[in-house]
């Protein structure tokens, strides 16, 4: 072969790939297709000839890549560069009004216009290019971590593996099946005598989970992209600029609509709740942005969601069904909760049999009776419960339900403390409380302890060879090895993995614990502000209120968990087994701490997740918008208008070089 043939090759290689890009683009992304399929498959042919003739000119980005072929053994683990937070929901045009009005409060007068957008019934993905290239997918996960799923997302003929765009992006979308796909996927999975699918976020979950990626690329996903996260050389003002210069990149973009104000916002929402099912993909709502994102920066977060974002819910779907009987269920923190058992029914693509009552006063309120036939909905189309009673369909054979006033597990008294709504177990040792303690001290959030699951949890109850989550770390291999399934490898492996949690971070420690409201962003917060845990058993109410995002009900919570003498005797247990319960050294090491830090501009040798990283370790913050707060401006190549914003305000002025050496110094200096 001759060096003249084999240009010749890359040259047409080159030319057809962009061909096929720019056919791809209208077909996925425009939903206007200029060739027909037939052609389209002749194009796609010529490719993969000629790569095969060639293979060393076969690239990652190149449309032949799509096909998917390699399968996995697992997904490994991906840490989001930011938290995916969760929306609050509102439910109805008041919820709406009240949002703004907690906006308008917090903006002080600022104005301000929203962006809403589809809120798409399918999978949040996020996606980072580099160097023009589609580099890597991930699930949402726990929001903190997720699973790489980039050669499936390959297979997603919606989204570009090549942009004309350098700098590093990472954005965020919404992998879904469109009904039209899943009608097809379904009927196929009938006639290969295949279990069929619930619903189609389900088979888009499903399909972005095989292992074999040939499986996905069979499943015909689609994407649509909602946010951009991060963009190391350019800045933006607007959301809707950044769907604009996404569209130019060829990005299939959510719908998205402005509004001036909560009225219009509203009508929308009215408009679509009459007219979703005019879409070929499930929406179960609309989402509701501000659009000014140094707004968004004014307005923050709590520790679970945006201030400046809510999700409007469509009413559930409804239907009818029978009360069969109501059962008690208990949780961790000794909380009984009252469950019906229905006859079961199909609701929003699945089969429901039984739904929460939430407490005793829910049952009074809706006079609910076992035997009774009842309206039951799916709340934000996903938790089931019962809407009301049907009572012109009693016949007086109906059972009026009575909460115990004992355990239905340990027999011990319940009460129900005065002001709350919630019953619950006083018996510390209860045996369901102890279970679901534990369970959550062992999930993947919390110490992450693999092979510790319900089965042998159970069994190491009952066998008394535990009474809490502390008594784990003081477990032997002879303990373990004559229990079911616990051979002498698996035994082992348990032990180590106990062992192995000793290590964990301290704010996952914190979750742990099972403190009630104290969830994993709570446990971060609590871990910025505390060295240890002895400090934070000594810390007042009045103190973690003065904590931002620590509100009176979780500083309450946690003084009254330090109060209790078995959960004081838990933490010296943990101790005792070497359990890390403070942060370590170079966590302390905070040379940053209460700086403020803005980028601007190319940075040569950071991405701008990486120089997130540096600053918040270090104990600063990065944020988006430059104010009179702000310490200091970092300059990279080309800055943006900030750059000027900060000369006007007078605010020091970093370049790239400066920045480096600034951390290596007081980074060194700190040791």
């Amino acid at each position: 072969m001759t060096k003249t043939t084999k240009e010749k090759a890359e040259k047409k290689i080159k030319a057809l790939r962009e061909k096929i890009r720019e056919h791809e683009y209208k077909y996925f992304v425009l939903d206007d297709p200029s060739i027909s399929d037939a052609e389209f498959d002749q194009l796609m042919q010529k490719l993969i000839k000629l790569e095969e003739e060639f293979p060393d000119l076969i690239t990652e980005d190149s449309p032949t890549q799509r096909v998917g072929g390699e399968v996995l053994d697992e997904f490994e683990k991906v840490e989001h560069s930011s938290t995916m937070l969760s929306l609050d929901n509102a439910f109805d045009a008041g919820d709406l009004r009240d949002f703004d009005q907690r906006v308008q409060k917090n903006l002080s007068g600022e104005d301000y216009q929203y962006v809403v957008e589809h809120k798409i019934d399918g999978l949040s993905a996020v996606m980072r290019y580099r160097n023009g290239s589609f580099e890597l997918g991930a699930t949402r996960g726990n929001g903190e971590v997720g699973e790489d799923i980039t050669k499936n997302m390959k297979t997603i003929r919606s989204l570009p593996l090549k942009i004309d765009e350098e700098a590093e992006l990472e954005l965020r979308g919404e992998i879904y099946l469109a009904k039209s796909d899943f009608q097809r996927l379904n009927e196929e999975r009938l006639e290969n005598d295949q279990d069929t699918f619930a619903n189609p976020r389900n088979a888009a979950a499903g399909s972005v989970r095989q292992l074999d990626s040939k499986i996905a690329a069979q499943r015909s996903l689609s994407i649509l992209i909602y946010d951009l996260i991060s963009h190391s050389a350019r800045e933006f003002e607007t959301h809707l600029e950044v769907f604009s210069y996404l569209k130019e990149l060829g990005f299939k973009v959510n719908w998205h609509q402005s509004a001036a104000d909560i009225e219009a916002v509203i009508e929308i929402c009215e408009h679509w709740q009459e007219d979703r099912e005019s879409l070929d993909f499930e929406i179960d709502g609309l989402v509701i942005k501000i659009n000014n994102l140094s707004l968004r920066e004014k307005l923050g977060s709590t520790a679970r969601s945006p201030r400046w974002a809510i999700a409007y819910k469509f009413p559930a779907q409804q239907k009818t069904t029978v009360i069969k009987d109501i059962e008690i269920s208990l949780g961790r923190t000794g909380a009984l909760t009252p469950t019906a058992i229905l006859e079961p029914v199909e609701l929003a693509g699945s089969t429901v049999s039984r739904a929460t009552l939430h407490n005793e006063d829910e049952i009074k309120r809706k006079d609910i009776r076992i035997g009774d036939t009842v309206l039951v909905q799916k709340a934000g189309d996903i938790i089931p419960e019962v809407v009301k009673v049907i009572k012109e369909e009693r016949d007086g054979s109906e059972k009026v339900f009575e909460m115990p006033d004992q355990c239905p597990v340990c027999g011990g008294e319940v009460i129900r403390p005065e002001g709350e709504a919630v019953t619950r177990c006083t018996n510390i040792s209860c045996p369901a409380q102890r279970k679901e303690s534990i369970l959550h001290f062992v999930s993947r959030d919390a110490m992450n302890i693999d092979g510790v699951g319900p089965a042998l949890i159970e069994q190491l109850l009952e066998n008394n060879l535990i009474e809490d989550y502390a008594d784990l770390y003081f477990l032997k291999q002879s303990h373990l090895k004559d229990l079911d399934r616990m051979g002498e490898k698996s035994s082992q492996n348990v032990i180590e993995a106990v062992e192995a949690s000793k290590d964990r971070d301290f704010f996952r420690v914190l979750y742990a614990l099972g403190i009630r409201h104290v969830g994993i962003g709570a446990a971060r917060i609590l871990a910025a502000n505390f060295n240890s845990i002895d400090e934070l058993q000594e810390a007042s109410a009045e103190e973690l209120e003065a904590i931002d995002e620590i509100g009176p009900v979780i500083a309450e919570s946690i003084v009254g968990f330090f109060k209790e003498r078995h959960n004081r005797d838990l933490l010296s247990r943990l101790k005792q087994a070497g359990i890390r319960l403070q942060k370590e050294e170079e966590e302390k090491e905070k040379f940053l701490e209460g700086l403020k830090f803005v980028f601007t501009g190319s940075l040569n040798n950071y991405s701008r997740s990486e120089v997130k990283d540096l600053v918040e370790k270090a104990g600063g913050r990065s944020v988006s918008s430059v104010s009179s707060k702000t310490d200091y401006l970092v300059a990279g190549d080309n800055p943006g208008s900030k750059y000027d914003q900060a000369q006007e305000l007078g605010i020091e002025i970093l370049t790239e070089a400066e920045f480096k050496n600034l951390i290596e110094e007081k980074s060194s200096t700190e040791k």
